[in-house]
Parts: C-alpha cells; structure tokens; sequence
C-alpha cells in the first residue's frame, strides 16, 4: 500500500533555521529535568549533591578529611572542603582555565581520568557545570600552592569575572558558593535542613574518618558527624537497643585485583554485618557511595558467599543433624552494609540503582567468603548462635509460607474474592484506579458515600493494624486486617511480589489528624516498607492530609485550613474584620460524605504526600526506632529529631 508524500512550500518548510542548538549551558536551562531529575524539592537539592560529590571524591582519594556546609540567611549553600583544590591552570583541549572548564563545560571533570580520581561517586559527570547552569551566581574561592584565587559566575553560567589571584594561602581546598535560580526552581529555593541533614549523615558513614558538618544560620541549627570506624558504626547505631545475636560485628576491608577486559584494576571492598532477633532483613549496598537500592551483582556476591559458608560450617559441627539453609533462611534479623570502590561501574534502569560488574559479585564473593569463614573459626560461640538462629528462622519461614499460602487461597488472585469491606471501583485500569485505607468504619462510610466510584475504591480498616516490626512472618499473614490490604492490593509480598498485578496506581492511607490516627498511619507505612517495598520505591503508596479547620463566615462564605499557619493566614487576611466560626476536626468521621470528597478526596483540590524511600539506608533507622520493641531508642530517635520538627499538629 503506497502512501502519497506530501509537499509543503513557503513558510511550511523544514529547514536546518528549525533546528534549533543550544550552545554552552544553554541546554541545561532549557531542560534542566534531563540533568537533575526534575525542578521540584528533589531536583533542587541535586544541586548541593553534585557539588558535594566534587569534595567527596577528594575524600575518597585521601586529600581531604573535612567537609563543611552552610545554609546562609540568602539561602545560599556554601560548600567548603579542605582537598587538593581546583586547578586553575589553562586546559589543554580548552583554552580555558580547569576551574573555568569544570563550572561551564558539561562532562568536563577529574572524574573521567582515572590519574585524578582512582574512584568517584558522581552517577553524571555533569557535576558543577550543571549546578552553575541553573544558579543565579555561582563564586569560588580556590586555595593550592601557597595561594588563593577568586572567580564568579552569573546569569546562568556566564563567566563574570577572570580568575582573581586573592593573595596567599596557608591551606588548600576549595570554598563554592551558589544560589538556585528562581525561575528554574518554581516551586521553591528553600533549602530543607533534613534532607540535608539525611544525606551527610550517610556519606559520613560510608567514609570512615571524614568529618561533614552542616550549619543553618536560618535557624542556627548545626549538626556534625564523623564516624571513625565507617559502616561498622553504622550497623552498631541500627542495633543499638535491640536484642542482639552475637555482640561482635562482622566486619572486613580488602582490595581484590580484577582483570575484566583484560585491564587490571582494583576493587574495594567494605562489609559490616550483625544479625539481631527481629524479623527483618535489612541489607544496604553502595558502589562508590551512591546507593545501590536494587541491589546487583555485589550484593548476590555477598548472599552467595553468606550461604556456602554457612552451610559448610554446620558439617563442621558434632551432631548437627544435616540440613540445607538457603538465603531466605539467612535473611531474617540480618543487618548489612555492602559497600565497594569500582573504577569504573555499570548501572542497569534508568535509575541507575542495580550494579551490573561481574567482577563486583567475584569480589565481594571471594572476600566475604574468606573472612566470614574465619570470623566462624574464630568465634565459635558467636558461630553457634547464628546457627541457631537460623534454624530457628526455617522452621518460622516453613510455617509462615503456610499462612501465606492460606492468604494467597483467599485473595482475589487465586479466588477472585476480595474483602468484604472492599467497596471496590468500576474502573478496571489500573493506571487510574485509587485504594483508599480509611480508619474506623464511620469514615470509610462517608468515603465510600462521597468518593468517586468511577476509580476510587474504600477498604475500612478496624482499630489498630498490626505491628509487623515486631511479630514473626507467620503471625502477620494470618491478621485479618493485613489479609484484607494484601488480597486487595494484589501484588504479593516480600519476594513473591509481582508489581504486574497491582490494581491500583495511588495506595491512600487517610487516618484521623490526632495521635491514633498518626499511629495507624506509622503502622500501616511499616507494613508497606516491610513486606511491600516495591510499592513505596515504585512511588504508588501517599498519605491523605484532611483538613485541621473549617473557617465559616455566613452561609456561602468557608474555607479549609490544612494547618494552623494556614488558618492564622486566613483570620489575618480572608476574614480580617468578619464574624466567622472555626470548627477543629479531630476526626475524619466529623465530615460528612460531601466535606470529606471536597478536601480530602477530590484530585482537583486535595492535598497528598507521596511516600518516599528511595533512601533506605535512612528510613530503616525511622521504622526500627519508632516500631521496634526498645523503648530507649525509640526516645532517643524522637529526642534527636525532634529539633528539625517545625510544627506537629495532634
């Protein structure tokens, strides 16, 4: 079949004065999303990353132990280390100074010669030149040889001024200075000390010895964290309060030389591991400080090796009846920290969270499996206690698949049956399907009442839900409440879970805004994080924000205040001078069906949260402290954090 092949002349005409080519920094600008992410909160804070790898990579290599940032009252970010210093000679290819290159020059970096940095975290490459693209101003201040330079750009990466000689200097490193574009970062410029705060208390970790602290002169808030034995510290701080397996920390640190391609380079490895009597695994990788959330090939390394020791110990042992132990016998109360230095690593997805070196799983394989056979040796009463763990945790795992299988027999996706209290939706695409989990039935009747039943589906949940951080698998598959959420949701749990059949793209909880109903939400967000983490990592799991108060002047005249710094706007400004009412919901329950569609419930006007923990490193130490059995660490995390609270409303 022929297909007639159209001509347009005159203004019609495709022609290379169509093509349009961004010279410089300008395609940064013009899709900034390409570079960062995105231009909300998350892309806004990529730009204090790329920075801080440039002063980590310095760290990495050994030229720098001390990294300090500040958050000034403008709501810059300073970003100042005590490394080797930018160069500020004339580069070869460039013409330009190596200062100069680095700031306006996309993919230009120590990073892409291996003389420079044997290893770097930055995922990009794009690095400073990016952060200069979508700043207002960017200074640095470089200190090398005795001498201190100056040089500043503004207007999205235009060089201001010539690099400056500032005089002499005792000291070497380098001090960046920038402020994020408003017009690129629409949403906000505001920097969030937490999220901040989050990510150098990991970096800290993963960089034994090195000093990062962070200061606020918004709020003079200050932090500081150095951890002089590295990830070991880490694995001590998650266990801290808990009922430990053994009292020693595995832990070992070694070079394996590999000749992938025919090119000898080598690979560090770092692991630390204990084993304590919850029920859940918790295993962090890194590749060169960048975390690795879906794993790969260094984390099957270390199963395969945890494995076959293991079960070449037990033969060692007198009147140990044979068994055969698999991963998912090791697993339970398992916590570890896999972290590896490669010169050059290979991210599978787009999202570059799954490692890809085969010879990153030969060397975490070969060293772990060396080491743990002598920490084994070494300590036979730490060594029986993990066998007697893990013995323990098969018969638990062979009864728990047999309350799993009980619920799957059940569920919608054996039976076709779901809970009774699942007022389901009509819509079967599952792109724009919601599940709201709505507490108490007296809520979930006025949300089934005035939800859309188009693609808004209401499971009502009973009381409290089950704390699954401190039960046995067994028991939590056969609690009726995370029953119904399974079979509803439909995707399986733990490593039976299937993404492919998820029945719904938004999982809602929408709880009471007072302290039961905060507990429910903490419940129910363990429960995904433990047994649907895909669901949280896949962006799909969002908690509802109901209003606090209604603010009524007249019949026709109200609105909804979904904090108390929003009703004092109101009172200050809307019904300044107006005899208005304020009604204080403490429930969701105190709406009626209409209240309820028209701020909670209604996509044109509600407000949602997305749950995200893409970080797991972090937000395992938020489920542990606040689930886990120890009362004392569970003060001692509220105690820590609650500085960078700024308002709880209960």
């Amino acid at each position: 079949m022929s297909k007639e092949i159209k001509k347009i002349d005159g203004a019609g005409d495709y022609d290379s004065s169509q093509i349009q080519v961004l010279e410089g920094l300008e395609a940064v600008r013009k899709r900034p999303g390409m570079y960062i992410g995105n231009t909300n909160i998350n892309g806004l804070h990529h730009l204090i990353w790329e920075v801080l790898d440039n002063s980590v990579d310095e760290a990495l290599a050994n030229f720098c132990d001390e990294i300090n940032i500040f958050i000034t009252n403008d709501n810059e970010i300073i970003i100042k280390d005590n490394g080797r210093g930018i160069p500020i000679d004339i580069h070869p290819k460039t013409g330009k100074t190596t200062l100069e290159t680095i700031f306006t020059v996309l993919h230009a970096g120590g990073k892409f010669d291996e003389s420079a940095y044997k290893v770097s975290g930055g995922l990009h490459g794009v690095g400073a030149s990016v952060v200069n693209a979508l700043s207002l101003y960017v200074d640095a201040v470089i200190s090398r040889n005795g001498k201190m330079y100056h040089q500043r750009f503004h207007d999205g990466g235009t060089k201001a001024t010539p690099i400056v000689e500032m005089g002499v200097s005792t000291e070497n490193g380098s001090v960046i200075r920038f402020k994020p574009d408003p017009s690129i970062f629409k949403e906000t410029i505001d920097w969030d000390f937490k999220i901040i705060h989050n990510k150098i208390k990991q970096i800290a970790f993963l960089t034994k010895g090195l000093l990062i602290d962070l200061y606020d002169q918004r709020t003079d808030k200050y932090i500081k964290y150095q951890f002089e034995n590295g990830i070991k510290d880490y694995i001590k701080e998650i266990n801290s309060g808990k009922d430990k397996v053994t009292e020693s920390i595995f832990y070992c640190e070694e070079d394996y030389k590999s000749n992938e391609h025919g090119k000898e380079t080598i690979i560090e490895v770092e692991v630390a591991m204990q084993y304590n009597q919850m029920y859940d695994d918790n295993v962090f990788s890194f590749c060169n400080n960048i975390s690795t959330v879906e794993g790969g090939s260094h984390v099957e390394g270390f199963k395969q090796a945890l494995v076959r020791v293991i079960n070449q110990y037990t033969t060692t042992i007198k009147n140990f009846k044979p068994t055969k132990f698999n991963w998912d016998d090791l697993k339970e109360g398992i916590n570890v920290v896999i972290s590896i230095k490669h010169v050059d690593p290979i991210y599978e997805g787009q999202t570059k969270g799954k490692l890809a070196n085969r010879d990153a799983k030969e060397a975490v394989n070969e060293i772990v499996g060396n080491k743990i056979t002598e920490y084994l040796q070494m300590n036979p009463i730490e060594a029986k206690k993990i066998i007697e763990k893990v013995l323990l945790t098969q018969k638990s795992r062979k009864a728990a698949l047999r309350a799993k299988e009980d619920t799957r027999r059940k569920s919608a996706i054996d039976t076709f049956s779901l809970p009774g209290k699942l007022a389901d939706c009509e819509s079967k695409d599952t792109t724009k399907s919601e599940l709201y989990l709505v507490e108490g039935d007296s809520a979930g009747g006025s949300a089934k009442t005035g939800r859309n039943r188009k693609y808004q589906a209401i499971l009502s949940l009973r009381g409290k839900v089950l704390n699954v951080e401190k039960v046995k698998q067994a028991r939590a598959f056969e609690n009726k409440e995370i029953q119904s959420i399974i079979a509803a949701v439909g995707v399986g749990t733990k490593d039976d879970t299937n993404m492919e059949k998820l029945r719904y793209n938004k999982i809602i909880i929408m709880t009471d805004a007072d302290v039961d109903g905060a507990h429910i939400k903490i419940l129910l967000l363990t429960f995904f994080y433990r047994y649907m983490k895909d669901l949280i990592l896949g962006g799909h799991v969002y908690v509802a924000q109901p209003p606090l108060y209604k603010i009524e002047a007249g019949k026709t005249k109200f609105d909804y205040a979904y904090s108390d710094a929003q009703l004092e706007v109101f009172k200050k400004d809307k019904y300044a001078g107006s005899r208005y009412q304020i009604q204080r919901y403490k429930g969701l329950g105190e709406m009626d069906a209409i209240q309820l569609w028209e701020t909670t419930m209604d996509p044109e006007t509600r407000t949602m949260v997305r749950i995200n923990a893409e970080d797991a490193f972090l937000a395992n130490e938020v489920f542990s402290s606040l689930m886990g059995e120890s009362v004392e660490a569970r003060k001692e995390f509220i105690t820590e954090n609650a500085q960078f609270v700024e308002n709880i409303d209960i």
